[in-house]
């Protein structure tokens, strides 16, 4: 007996991956025997909820079905194949991606999302660029109320008494963003994504001390309002990093310190925000996220939080008010779904075309967390999420990793995130929680311990070899659906490891003038090609070249050679803007069909 099915080909299943409620989804099996089928049935399962649907025979060993999903809801579906013997043969998702004859293998996945959900368009077919304010620009009209600094050294890995508390500054800020929207516009950008901008103890900014307040390091409230009208006069969105799961311990709500006026959880039973947080020994032993102690986990189904964050007047619809065009949720798998359909609903009534991000870290449609799967792609919750599956897989082939694998890892996420939610994921290689790609890329191992890593810089070679293959990542990066999202700097040549060494100033007037002129390419690229690059999208793999073809009609195709030998390609590179006979080893090229 054969069977085939691959839910990539239209004459198997229409339409293609994730549909919304109320769609039609043919299936068809095809099934030859040498022995008579007497019937064919698909097995669709959503949660503990099991159907079994018999296939209709069209002929020719042809077995189909229609079914209309209803219910918004993550389905899986394998295929039983009844012979005269009435013996059932079990058909699932083999290695390949297309169906295989055996017990126990992975089912397909098929989710369906609620009809009624509204993309934030004006986001599709963007670049997104992501500022770390304390490191990207300083104005030095502003005042600073802290030690800082001197710009460009590398950042500490330890502060006093040896332990790292992320209370060194350079002092960048709004005023400073604000001051290079023309290097953002030129660049492609379209979404500023700013790290928290609310006053804190740390540079980072994510032990929010106050949410309605900006840091004075920063700026003011006016210098925000500043710098939304100047991107906003530019094209340029911007998204605010909100930072619920947690406040600092240094905060009014908290106020280990005693830094704020009024009562604090951590000074007394009496305070109002007490109910907060959840201790155990008073008031030392209290639940901090990844218990971390500068950060305590705050309760989320308590309405007065609730009502602060997304309540009328709230924190999320002020700084919208004030000129945010959307937020990016910090740790979203920690935030339980009502508090983020909260969140959502305030958005969408403040500003309905308002963008809504979530940072999770793997495959966001079938997200498992705290028991439960995770509905962030159902139509009620996320625009979006930050798709570091991606960016996983155009790393590891950047460094020659199988191409066959990144094909595959690709098509998964494909498949299963709605093309809407897709479109208006971030598509990063690297982030503040990450080493630099082009240190990732530099085929140096990164070393275990901080203060090496400080004194590990990159030599020339390694540099040159980590810059070849980010040329190589950022274009794949930038030719596959999503917006993908330039961590500032890496445009310039930045270098550095982990946390805090992937953080550092970034080096006006000493920028690799090649990666600009790429980036810029590469952001020229995605404006002039914008209805292609938001369109239809196809990988194929020959064996030395991978193809990442995007649209249909004239349609834009990016060509990489995973070979280790040149091999013959002629045509237009519309990145370097000259003509090719060839593609090197682990080059690439852009065409017009």
């Amino acid at each position: 007996m054969k069977v085939f099915y691959d839910s990539f080909d239209s004459k198997c299943k229409t339409p293609f991956g994730a549909v919304p409620t109320g769609r039609e989804v043919r299936f068809c099996i095809s099934v030859t025997s040498e022995r008579p089928v007497q019937g064919v049935s698909i097995c669709i399962r959503a949660g503990e909820t099991t159907e079994y649907l018999p296939m209709n025979h069209d002929g020719a060993g042809i077995w189909s079905v229609r079914k209309t999903f209803r219910t918004a809801a993550v389905y899986h579906y394998r295929f039983e194949v009844y012979d005269e013997a009435q013996m059932t043969h079990f058909v699932g998702l083999g290695d390949g991606g297309v169906a295989e004859l055996k017990d126990w293998l992975p089912e397909w996945q098929l989710t369906v999302y609620d009809r009624a959900y509204t993309e934030p368009k004006d986001m599709r077919g963007g670049v997104i660029y992501h500022v770390f304010c304390d490191r990207f620009a300083r104005d030095e009209s502003v005042g600073a109320d802290r030690p800082l600094s001197e710009w460009g050294t590398v950042p500490r890995v330890h502060d006093t008494g040896g332990v790292y508390r992320a209370e060194e500054f350079f002092g960048g800020n709004l005023r400073g963003i604000a001051s290079k929207m023309d290097y953002f516009e030129a660049l492609g950008v379209t979404v500023l994504y700013l790290s928290p901008i609310f006053k804190a103890r740390s540079n980072h900014r994510y032990d929010t001390g106050d949410y309605f307040v900006i840091d004075p390091l920063l700026g003011t409230e006016q210098d925000f309002v500043e710098l939304c009208r100047c991107a906003h006069d530019k094209g340029i969105k911007v998204i605010l990093d909100g930072v619920f799961n947690h406040t600092g311990s240094d905060s009014k709500y908290f106020n280990k310190f005693g830094t704020y006026e009024g009562l604090g959880a951590w000074q007394g039973k009496e305070s109002p925000y007490y109910d907060w947080y959840s201790f155990g020994n008073y008031p030392a032993g209290y639940n901090a996220w990844w218990g971390i102690d500068n950060v305590p986990t705050v309760n989320k189904d308590v309405k007065a939080y609730q009502d602060m964050i997304y309540g009328e007047g709230g924190v999320v619809e002020k700084w919208l008010r004030l000129g945010a065009d959307g937020w990016r949720l910090d740790v979203a798998d920690e935030l339980p779904s009502f508090f983020i359909e909260g969140i959502r609903q305030r958005i969408k009534a403040v500003k309905p075309e308002a963008y809504l991000l979530g940072e999770v870290w793997e495959d966001a449609s079938m997200k498992y967390s705290y028991g439960t799967y995770r509905p962030y792609l159902l139509g009620k919750e996320l625009d979006g999420v930050m798709n570091y599956p991606f960016g996983n897989a155009v790393l590891d082939l950047a460094r020659g990793g199988d191409p066959n694998r990144f094909v595959k890892e690709v098509r998964s996420i494909l498949e299963n995130y709605p093309e809407p939610m897709l479109a208006h994921s971030m598509t990063v290689i690297d982030t503040h929680d990450t080493a630099r790609a082009i240190n990732v890329l530099s085929g140096v191992n990164m070393p275990d311990d901080l203060d090496d890593q400080r004194a590990n810089t990159l030599q020339d070679t390694e540099y040159e070899l980590g810059k070849r293959r980010l040329m190589l990542a950022s274009a794949i990066q930038y030719f596959l659906p999503g917006m993908p999202s330039l961590f500032y700097g890496d445009e310039a040549g930045i270098t550095g490891w982990h946390d805090p060494l992937c953080r550092p100033c970034y080096p006006w007037g000493s920028e690799d003038a090649e990666l600009i002129t790429h980036y810029t390419r590469l952001g020229a690229i995605r404006r002039e090609l914008k209805a292609q690059l938001s369109g239809r999208t196809k990988l194929d793999f020959d064996g030395n070249l991978l193809t990442i073809t995007r649209g249909e009609s004239d349609p834009v195709t990016l060509v990489v050679n995973c070979s280790d030998n040149d091999v013959d390609f002629a045509g237009y590179d519309l990145i370097s803007q000259q003509k090719y006979n060839k593609i090197p080893p682990r080059g690439f090229v852009v065409k017009r069909d």
